[in-house]
């Protein structure tokens, strides 16, 4: 009795809210397909120019001088491997460490420098920030490195690592810290083994985000590794890398370099998408086993 006269009682749903809630359904759909469609487009057209030139020699040989046939990136595809290993080694260690300072101690000055300076980095064009290095990397060596395009990379890395990091940790709720420090687990300890953990899907979200911006830049590079036509795997010395080399192939007035440099910005696109979802398929399989 007491049911029905409760919903007897509660008023129906006006056309008005009807309206509102489809209308703004639908401009959420639209938008969705309006954000994937460049994606998808962008992708179909990159395998149409380019697939026709991939092969086993695009991917293991060295590039080729100009007028003789065949050749590929294989070199660059290393170097690109190489650089981005030397960046990630840098910039996500001081990325979650700037951004756990920042969530969980960063309530003062320093934190708010910090936090500003984040902010003002992340939006820094890459070139300066590749010039930056050039100053003070690759003048003091006094010859271009695989390093200091790894140093480049990296420090653009930081800024979204750190931000991003802080943002997944503030969302941990306050009651799990205080639950591990009440089984007397020290703050930093709780921190690393419980908060950090629990946000590690969100954190690690936004080191592939950083680690997908990185790998498609070319502007640092052009500063600091430089480029190599030929194979090189000493991190002291310049190193092809794929955005280079494409960049070099597409400026060129050769018709061949242009299909190559296709076929690299495919492969670019393919390693990057492959190794983001490498890594996410890996961490959720971690999460469902730590769950189980």
């Amino acid at each position: 009795m007491a049911s029905r006269a409760l919903g007897s009682g509660s008023q129906p749903i006006s056309w008005t809210r009807r309206l509102s809630n489809s209308a703004l359904t639908i401009f959420a759909v639209v938008c969705s397909i309006l954000v994937i469609v460049p994606l998808f487009a962008i992708f179909a057209y990159l395998v149409i120019k380019g697939i026709g030139s991939i092969n086993w020699a695009f991917l293991t040989q060295a590039p080729k001088p100009v007028g003789e046939t065949g050749g590929g990136m294989g070199n660059a595809i290393v170097g690109s491997g190489i650089i981005l290993g030397v960046a990630s080694l840098i910039g996500i260690p001081l990325g979650i460490g700037a951004g756990v300072y920042l969530a969980e101690y960063g309530r003062n000055w320093l934190g708010n420098a910090v936090r500003f300076t984040a902010d003002v980095l992340n939006g820094i064009p890459s070139i300066v920030v590749g010039i930056a290095v050039w100053s003070l990397v690759v003048v003091t060596q006094r010859h271009f490195s695989a390093l200091a395009g790894g140093v480049a990379l990296g420090i653009m890395m930081i800024p979204t690592v750190s931000r991003a990091t802080e943002e997944m940790l503030l969302l941990v709720p306050r009651t799990i810290r205080e639950a591990a420090w009440g089984l007397g687990i020290s703050q930093w300890r709780a921190t690393l083994s419980v908060t950090l953990k629990t946000a590690s899907a969100g954190v690690i979200t936004g080191v592939m985000l950083a680690f997908a911006r990185a790998a498609g830049e070319t502007a640092p590079l052009l500063f600091t590794a430089f480029g190599n036509q030929f194979w090189s795997f000493n991190v002291n010395q310049p190193m092809a890398a794929l955005p280079l080399q494409i960049f070099v192939y597409a400026i060129s007035p050769y018709d061949d370099w242009h299909r190559l440099a296709w076929a690299g910005a495919l492969v670019l696109i393919i390693l990057i998408v492959g190794a983001v979802t490498a890594v996410r398929v890996v961490t959720s399989r971690g999460m469902m086993k730590g769950a189980t």
